[in-house]
């Protein structure tokens, strides 16, 4: 590994940066110089090759049109963005990268040698396309070269400057095109379904070094009130390693999604408050789990008893039961405080559990958090 490569890839590990990273046809020396530099771990929450057709359909969900191609790499960078999301620690940045590549092979090619790179960030979307002068490297040179593209535009997608030297000839320039974003229009990537969450980090108390998950209160908090904050406080304080946050779903099953204009309203609460609070695009429980492994849900006793309930899996219990199953293989756990059901107290010790699920369920002491108001009747007084 070269001096400048080795200080470049330095200098990236220690960014809040962290990256999901797809290759496809080249760039495959660029992987090796990130992982063999300590703090790797720190930046790569993932990096997979699809390499086969089929192995690239599953990737994108279709097979595309054409591999190497700008709108295959545009969608690798936005399912590699979507998937670092997913994955990423509390309070980091995330970016992901999508690369394909035709390179010098084995029989010689009647196209072009070129690549594409993409990479997405929550601000945009950059991708550049180089084609390489044909008969001049070998397959291996080929692959250094697009290997030190790859690393450079991370490094400039992390803000890190570095001297770099990218073997490329003067004809080789790259074309680049980029497609700047703000928060509107993440919004609406959001609600079309083009990204899975939009994370707002308002609080300014310092995230504990070992906090690898979250401890998540679902709602719609319309209102945001003084019961909802008092609960995730409450439920934060169980557990050692998490970082709270409240997250609304912007998909809503019986309505229409929010607009922009509504998020962004509900939004501004948590700001006020200096609180976390993520937008989804998932209702469901068994989706959020997927949206958010290892997480902690925090929900009401009313909640778990239809999470238990067969009839809201279309009567089916042993659908009910592998649906829940399936949230409690991604590390999922249920945080569970009292509420009125029918005008009755009740906690999580009056609802049965199916025994293979009981310890997906951990009960909030009636004496540590009990808030009988809801936002509803609220905005009812409000009005």
């Amino acid at each position: 590994m070269e001096s400048w490569i080795r200080a470049l890839v330095e200098a990236i590990h220690s960014t809040t940066f962290q990256s999901v990273i797809y290759l496809s046809g080249g760039a495959s020396q660029a992987l090796g110089w990130l992982m063999s530099v300590p703090g790797a771990s720190n930046t790569i929450l993932e990096a997979v090759v699809p390499y086969s057709r089929h192995s690239m359909g599953h990737l994108l969900g279709k097979i595309p049109t054409q591999f190497t191609s700008q709108k295959t790499a545009e969608e690798m960078a936005l399912v590699a963005y979507n998937r670092a999301l997913k994955l990423s620690t509390p309070g980091r940045q995330v970016l992901g990268v999508g690369f394909t590549g035709s390179l010098a092979s084995s029989q010689p090619k009647h196209g072009d040698h070129r690549f594409f790179l993409s990479i997405r960030t929550h601000k945009c979307l950059k991708t550049s396309q180089i084609t390489l002068l044909k008969g001049l490297r070998s397959r291996e040179e080929e692959d250094r070269i697009s290997s030190q593209f790859l690393v450079k535009a991370v490094g400039d997608a992390c803000g890190v400057s570095r001297t770099v030297n990218v073997e490329l000839k003067d004809s080789e320039l790259p074309q680049e095109t980029q497609s700047k974003f703000d928060e509107d229009d993440e919004l609406q990537q959001l609600i079309d379904g083009q990204i899975c969450m939009k994370i707002y980090d308002f609080s300014t108390d310092k995230i504990k070094g070992n906090a690898e998950r979250r401890v998540i209160l679902p709602g719609s908090f319309n209102p945001l009130h003084e019961g909802h904050l008092r609960l995730l406080e409450i439920a934060g304080s169980m557990l050692d390693n998490a970082v709270p946050y409240f997250e609304i779903s912007a998909i809503n099953a019986d309505k229409p999604p929010l607009s922009v204009n509504e998020i962004n309203r509900r939004v501004d609460q948590f700001r006020k408050a200096g609180k976390n609070v993520i937008i989804s695009n998932q209702p469901y429980f068994y989706k959020k789990a997927e949206l958010f492994p290892g997480s902690a849900f925090v929900i009401g006793a009313d909640t778990v008893i239809r999470l238990v309930n067969p009839k809201y899996y279309g009567g089916d219990y042993n659908k009910m039961i592998e649906i829940l199953l399936d949230c409690k293989r991604t590390g999922t756990t249920f945080l569970v405080g009292g509420r009125k059901v029918d005008g009755i107290f009740k906690v999580l010790g009056d609802i049965e559990i199916p025994e293979e699920l009981r310890d997906m369920f951990v009960s909030i002491p009636e004496d540590k958090f009990r808030v009988d108001i809801s936002s509803t009747e609220i905005r009812q007084k409000q009005n």
